[in-house]
């Protein structure tokens, strides 16, 4: 084991959140939203860029105090020990590892008019053995960048990312400036919100927004290599929400009022712009702007290529947090001599590979979404939790009215992971279940000292509530508890597994043991040499 370099400054870190979170999802999600919920995906927009803000917030509070690679992973070993730990961290493990894949599959897909050989045939979804190569190359190249070093990889993402908020803004003022029609916005197939509120909850998870959002996660994993860690993180993540949130609502916006009259003929629902370049361009090319076309074409390679960029280091970090955590073998603990953790980077890239393979591109993104969102719920259990255990500490972040915002974003959570529906909510129990087993047949040797099994008892009935919740629920259950009644009983299960799980933290000798072991404290304010990047 060894310790990772501080050599990400605020405009890295700030570009390393804003390419996790622009990256395919601003091609595809426009349609996907309106799909769900027509005009009204602009309030679902709205909704999920204030949860991610709650999330953000929680976690950068503790980031900020707590620096450490994985964060994601290494947050509730501080606030609950090994076993929440490593239950939160494998989920976030596996939803992690269906990043790159899904960011390779958009490239292939924009790139697939060009290049007929990358898929079996014009349309058909389903890749050529010679695409499937591609797709592994692609990924082996995301690998091959990381394992150069941290400071490598910010300069790379960060001269991409300029391109990636600058694609898009274009598009949005070419969009408005050839064709605004108001009236898509009210008259007609149902109005602003045609599905009402169901619709516009949908999109938050289904229609592609909350995958959409996520991405500001990989700020918090890289926290471990911050300079500076107490200002640039919070900073960071509110900068990096802001932009993301500018450039999807315009889109959004821009996309919706674009639309013509025979887009619409069918309804929302029945939504479709057919085409070999994606829905934006396909509405370019009605619309007589080619131009726009081969930009969009363009951002359709540079953006996910930095977002899977982004996702491979970012996760590097969170096998690594899980290695010191006692889950995963200590070999992926190992840092290579430019301080990169290579052999997690190795791990993670036969995992990808392997989901990119077996798994439907639908299931995957659905995974993707639930898996991570689920690993967020620590987040604002942690910061409460820690403002009793390390009440004195020095905080660079605060978040206002904690006791409020923290179980709200709890809660939030909660409602994500129903709104993908009870097939995606079964498959995530599915991935669980594999995590409990790798657990019991090998983490639990490797765990310091014994297993804090008091406080993960929270977890089964979060877990199994929220499971039978969404299998009699209404999003792709039986639908035995109507809408509306399935709010307000998992608003309940939620406040009480908060509730729950706040009082389970960790005793006061247990945490002072794990932190007097990690010396965390002491790297949110030890002094290094000044590294720009």
């Amino acid at each position: 084991m060894g310790k990772l370099k501080r050599e990400i400054g605020l405009i890295g870190l700030t570009f390393v959140a804003v390419s996790g979170i622009i990256g395919s999802g601003w091609l595809f999600a426009p349609l996907l939203a309106a799909q769900h919920a027509g005009p009204a995906a602009l309030i679902a927009w709205v909704i999920g860029g204030a949860a991610m803000l709650l999330f953000a917030l929680t976690f950068a509070e503790i980031s900020a105090m707590l620096p450490v690679a994985g964060g994601i992973a290494r947050v509730p070993q501080f606030s609950h020990g090994n076993v929440v730990a490593m239950a939160m961290g494998w989920s976030a493990w596996v939803g992690y590892n269906t990043t790159a894949p899904i960011e390779v599959e958009a490239m292939l897909r924009y790139l697939g008019p060009h290049l007929g050989w990358l898929y079996t045939a014009p349309g058909s979804g389903s890749l050529s053995w010679a695409g499937v190569a591609v797709a592994g190359l692609m990924m082996v190249c995301f690998t091959v960048i990381n394992a150069f070093g941290v400071r490598f990889f910010t300069r790379v993402n960060t001269a991409i990312t300029w391109l990636k908020i600058a694609i898009p803004l274009v598009v949005i003022v070419a969009l408005l400036a050839a064709r605004f029609e108001p009236a898509n916005f009210t008259q007609g197939n149902g109005g602003f919100a045609p599905f009402g509120v169901a619709g516009v909850l949908a999109a938050v998870s289904s229609g592609g927004i909350a995958f959409s959002f996520i991405g500001f996660r990989h700020a918090i994993d890289m926290a471990g290599e911050v300079k500076n860690p107490g200002v640039t993180i919070p900073i960071a993540l509110v900068l990096a929400l802001a932009i993301a949130f500018v450039v999807y609502g315009g889109i959004q916006f821009a996309f919706t009022g674009a639309l013509l009259p025979s887009d619409l003929a069918h309804g929302w629902g029945a939504l479709a712009l057919p085409g070999d370049f994606g829905p934006l361009g396909a509405l370019a090319a009605a619309l007589g702007m080619l131009w726009l076309v081969s930009l969009l074409n363009f951002g359709a390679v540079v953006g996910p290529f930095a977002g899977g960029l982004v996702s491979v280091g970012s996760n590097a970090r969170l096998a690594f947090a899980l290695a010191e955590n006692g889950f995963f073998p200590e070999r992926f603990a190992a840092l290579s001599a430019r301080g990169v953790p290579v052999a997690a980077l190795l791990l993670n890239l036969v995992f990808s590979l392997t989901t990119f393979v077996l798994l439907p591109f639908s299931e995957v993104v659905q995974l993707n979404s639930s898996a991570v969102i689920l690993s967020f719920v620590v987040g604002p259990v942690a910061v409460v939790a820690l403002r009793q255990l390390l009440p004195d500490a020095t905080r660079p972040l605060r978040v206002p009215a904690v006791k409020l915002v923290a179980p709200v974003a709890f809660i939030i959570a909660t409602f994500i992971i129903y709104w993908s529906g009870w097939p995606t909510v079964w498959r995530l129990g599915l991935c669980l279940l594999a995590g409990l087993v790798l657990f019991l047949f090998h983490a639990r040797h490797r765990a310091a000292g014994s297993l804090d099994l008091g406080e993960a008892v929270w977890l089964a009935p979060y877990l199994g509530g929220l499971g039978l919740v969404s299998f009699l629920g209404s999003f792709g259950g039986v639908g035995l508890i109507p809408f509306g009644w399935d709010l307000l009983v998992l608003a309940a299960l939620g406040g009480g597994a908060f509730a729950l799980a706040v009082g389970e933290r960790l005793s006061q000798a247990k945490f002072d043991r794990y932190m007097s072991e990690e010396r965390v404290l002491d790297a949110a304010t030890e002094e290094e040499p000044e590294v720009r990047v």
